[in-house]
């Protein structure tokens, strides 16, 4: 009997291997695939290029802003600055109307205004057998040699630094997809606050990483998303080969994110968490990066060290450190499967006024 894989990214194990047999015969990659690689690097002369592409899979209210907040994410953590942009914007054949594909556009490229993004081309379709809309991006940045920041970097006797709080975007995402399973237990005041998440502490880290690298050595950068800040961890420990102690404690998970992750039952360190940032720093520099970021109105937390290897997570508990199991599912991928919250994409709904309104995305445009 075939057995079907759960929804969500594939297991480490099968990433690893389907990626082991990647072929790699050009020189000039510098960076290639690997678990907890979420960046191409390529030596384009005398800088460095850094390529990216992610899709946009669960969100549909306000998806354009997602596909280039997540992209820009992982171009950020390698120190580079995000600047062209190629879309793929795949609608469904039953829903599509011209409103919808105009609005999608327009996120996007209100979203590229915010942050110095070009989008530079791509590709839309109305496809068959789509519920949803799917928007996928492909980014591209420059760094200077001398400033590529690698998941590789992180060093033993590193501080392990996290902005802003955990998990941001499940947060948003729930109380956007579907607000009526958190009206029970919360205000509709509470929900607008739990929506207003995507923009306010914001999904963006671009920011957060120029702050840092400007403060102080940054060794090493990552962006959790989906699995949220375990799943992070583990591919962050993965791609360095070192072990993370980290004290469970010291990662900051906001009143409001936590009601609504028990809203639907979910854990908030293994849900997608774009918006906060892993940094790992030397001893000597991680007090002045911490400092910079808070006073750029980043919260920073210290939540752990970088120990030698092997590759490990091991987290603080009564008894000592013990290894922190990797999620086998992130939690939003949990709340979309269950036959409940299916979602049924419903164009007016989703695109509705207030999910283009100029306010709200000047306000995730400041990213602070």
């Amino acid at each position: 009997m075939i057995s079907l894989l759960p929804v969500g990214k594939v297991s480490r194990e099968l990433l690893a291997a389907i990626l082991a047999r990647a072929p790699i015969n050009d020189p000039r990659v510098i960076l290639g695939p690997g678990v907890g690689l979420d960046c191409a690097v390529i030596d384009a002369g005398q800088r460095l290029a850094v390529y990216k592409s992610d899709p946009i899979t669960f969100a549909t209210d306000q998806i354009g802003y997602y596909l280039v907040q997540v992209n820009a994410n992982d171009i950020a953590t390698t120190g580079a600055r995000p600047l062209w942009l190629l879309v793929t914007l795949l609608l469904p054949e039953k829903s599509t109307t011209a409103e919808l594909a105009d609005n999608i556009m327009a996120q996007i490229y209100d979203a590229c205004r915010g942050l110095g993004i070009t989008v530079i081309g791509g590709h839309t379709e109305i496809t068959a057998g789509l519920e949803r809309p799917i928007a996928i991006g492909t980014m591209i940045g420059d760094v200077a040699r001398d400033q590529l920041v690698s998941p590789r970097g992180a060093r033993a006797g590193d501080h392990v630094l996290l902005t802003k709080g955990v998990p941001i975007e499940a947060t948003a995402l729930l109380s956007r997809e579907f607000p009526a399973r958190l009206r029970d237990v919360m205000t509709e005041n509470e929900i607008q606050e739990a929506r207003n998440y995507l923009f306010r502490p914001g999904i963006g880290v671009t920011w957060d990483a120029r702050a840092a690298i400007e403060a102080g050595r940054v060794t090493a950068m990552h962006d959790p998303t989906e699995g949220g800040i375990v799943t992070a961890l583990w591919e962050l420990a993965e791609a360095s080969h070192k072990t993370l102690l980290v004290d469970p404690r010291n990662i900051p998970v906001p009143a409001l994110a936590r009601r609504v992750c028990e809203a639907f039952g979910i854990d908030p360190h293994s849900s997608i968490a774009s918006g906060s940032l892993l940094i790992t720093a030397p001893a000597s520099d991680a007090r002045a990066i911490s400092d910079a970021l808070q006073n750029a109105g980043i919260a920073c937390a210290d939540i752990g060290a970088v120990a030698e290897g092997p590759a490990s997570v091991q987290r603080m508990t009564a008894a000592g450190f013990e290894r922190w199991p990797w999620p086998a599912v992130d939690g939003v991928a949990k709340a979309f499967a269950e036959p409940q919250s299916v979602n049924r994409f419903q164009p007016r709904a989703a695109m509705r006024a207030e999910g283009t309104d100029s306010t709200e995305a000047k306000g995730g445009q400041q990213c602070r």
